[in-house]
């Protein structure tokens, strides 16, 4: 695979409302190396449909595209985190 800049490392996903699969193109490695362990994992949902040295594009219903809310802590949350991950780095 040739280096690409992180400009041209993009990852598009195609679906509309008409049709029930989506399709995911990328030329990012890290979305690659996903894909291709869900195609390897549930082939009857997960196709590879186009493959490239530098990019591949994927088949998968678009139900399992998700949108998710961002994830909120309280700062007393946080600071209780916080303290534990250093009790557990300290017994290291």
């Amino acid at each position: 695979m040739s280096r690409l800049t992180k400009i041209e490392q993009e990852t598009v996903i195609n679906f509309n409302a008409g049709e029930n699969m989506a399709v995911v193109y990328t030329r990012d490695k890290a979305v690659i190396r996903k894909l291709d362990s869900l195609v390897n994992e549930f082939p009857d949902v997960y196709r590879c449909i186009k493959a490239t040295d530098i990019d591949k594009t994927y088949s998968m219903p678009k139900q399992y595209v998700s949108y998710r809310k961002p994830r909120r802590i309280s700062a007393a949350r946080r600071r209780q985190i916080r303290q534990q991950m250093q009790n557990i780095n300290k017994t290291r």
